[in-house]
């Protein structure tokens, strides 16, 4: 993490280099990294068949587009693959009504995180079988929520959540019901290679019991000896944003010993193995994932391998792909309102200023958190034309009163974009709109899903009549109507506010 939030420069650090040399081509859209659809048409992108500009006239910016075909035909791909296993959906990730019934309706599991996420999936029609409940401190609410809407498991995290949910396995079972299906999360004490906020089975964090310590194995044993409760199996997870197997292959390997000692330790043979997931993708060009299908074989290799050395059968596998299927697919669309060069001193040449260009775009870290949070690096190109200009090295921030305010840190744009330009963030499907705010009381962005030709709001855009309505004062009072706008310059293809 860098050491100063306003940026180097105050914080007595060299200036960062530029984002290496202007690639030979600005504006290429690299099909690692952009949706399966994305092409340029007359110099303009197109998303699912559809001109960004007429996206952005009809929706305004900021604006995310999903491409469905991009979305489901990844959730295709890791169905092919780990055919036979359970593949959880990661509701954090990106999660409305409509995506819920896309994968209900593609054969997928889902994974919830909260009681409302789990609210939101029962509503929309998701089969409450395929759904498990994770989480760290899950509430006596959302564990009833839980066992009344029949889950297909319950993930559980500790000791404490073991207590709370005891009574009610007993009183479903009391009913005439079956017991809670439970899986113990296990810490396997695995160090992914990943953001240190992202890594989630090293010793030292919030999730999980651990392996080293043998609470894991307690918490097996005290389901076990729970007649509402069924240790149906267990679960693990290592992290996200993740490109080497060799972590996943290592939790595999300590995983399976578990399932063994659990089999020594109560006489059960655990049927249910879920390896989590937090795959990674391609943000930038020089990311490098692994294929779903590559993942499963290594994965399945380990696991029957393991199982047959400790006399054990294979349990039925679930993962959790994460971002991988939600990520690639949406991109963001801004539009630009300012640019300002800033000069960063000598750039080597004698009397030559380095100068970056500071393009402010009209949303910002209430739509795209990730940057600064986590460091994130982004992509981003001129979306509504194409451009011969030399490459200026360029900084694409937001709109809010934070200098650390920033999308996209370092890349070379065309140097004659200008107000009025559209710009387009790649690879922004995975916790963005998820995590977005009303920070500045910005207003959080519509989602488009776009396919062959066709665009489809899936979540409107928030109005400010929305965000008053929850304000004591304000609730009964009409949002002030903004006055008539001047008219957009000839350039301007985006919606102004």
């Amino acid at each position: 993490m860098r050491a100063h939030p306003a940026g180097p420069l105050h914080g007595n650090i060299t200036p960062p280099t530029a984002a290496g040399a202007p690639p030979e081509e600005l504006g290429a859209l690299d099909p690692h990294v952009w949706p399966r659809s994305a092409e340029r048409i007359g110099g303009e992108l197109h998303l699912g068949g559809l001109p960004v500009t007429e996206l952005a006239r009809t929706h305004g910016t900021p604006l995310f587009v999903l491409d469905e075909g991009d979305f489901r035909s990844r959730a295709g791909d890791f169905a092919d693959a780990f055919d036979g296993a359970d593949v959880h959906y990661a509701s954090k990730a990106f999660l409305c009504g409509q995506v819920a019934r896309w994968i209900a309706d593609d054969g997928l599991h889902l994974d919830a995180c909260s009681g409302n996420e789990l609210s939101l999936a029962l509503a929309a029609g998701f089969p409450a079988e395929r759904i498990a409940l994770h989480g760290n401190n899950k509430s006596l609410v959302e564990l009833q929520l839980a066992v009344d809407a029949g889950i297909g498991h319950v993930v559980v995290d500790s000791f404490d959540e073991i207590d709370r949910l005891v009574p009610l396995g007993a009183a479903r079972v009391a009913a005439g019901g079956s017991p809670v299906p439970v899986l113990i999360r296990a810490t396997v004490g695995i160090e992914a290679h990943t953001h240190e906020f992202i890594a989630t089975a090293h010793e030292d964090q919030k999730f999980g019991f651990s392996l080293s310590t043998g609470d894991a194995l307690a918490a097996a044993r005290r389901v076990v000896s729970e007649p509402g409760l069924h240790l149906a199996g267990l679960h693990s997870h290592i992290g996200s944003q993740i490109f080497d197997t060799a972590g996943f292959e290592a939790a595999a390997h300590r995983i399976v010993g578990l399932l063994g000692a659990v089999r020594e330790a109560t006489g059960q043979t655990l049927e249910e193995l879920n390896l989590g997931g937090g795959f990674g993708i391609a943000y930038l060009s020089e990311d490098d994932p692994v294929s779903p299908s590559d993942i499963a074989a290594k994965l399945r290799t380990v696991i029957a391998s393991e199982c047959a050395e400790l006399g054990l059968p294979v349990p039925r596998l679930a993962v959790e792909p994460g971002r991988a299927i939600a990520g690639p697919g949406t991109v963001t669309l801004y539009e630009i309102g300012t640019i300002k060069p800033v000069r960063l001193g000598a750039s080597g040449a004698p009397g030559t200023p380095l100068v970056r260009n500071y393009v402010s775009v009209d949303g910002g870290m209430s739509d795209n958190i990730r940057t600064a949070l986590y460091d994130a690096s982004y992509t981003c190109v001129l979306a509504n034309r194409s451009s011969d200009a030399p490459p200026a090295l360029c900084r694409v921030v937001g709109k809010h009163c934070e200098s650390g305010d920033i999308l996209v840190r370092d890349l070379w744009l065309p140097s004659d974009v200008q107000p009025g330009d559209l710009l387009a963030v790649a690879a922004t499907g995975a916790y963005c709109w998820s995590m977005a705010s009303n920070y500045n009381y910005l207003l959080k962005p519509p989602v488009v899903a776009v396919r062959e030709g066709a665009a489809t709001e899936i979540v409107r855009r928030q109005t400010l009549s929305d965000v008053f309505a929850l304000d004591a004062v304000l609730a009964d009072l009409p949002a002030p109507s903004p006055a008539p706008s001047q008219p957009a310059p000839e350039h301007a293809v985006g919606v102004r506010s």
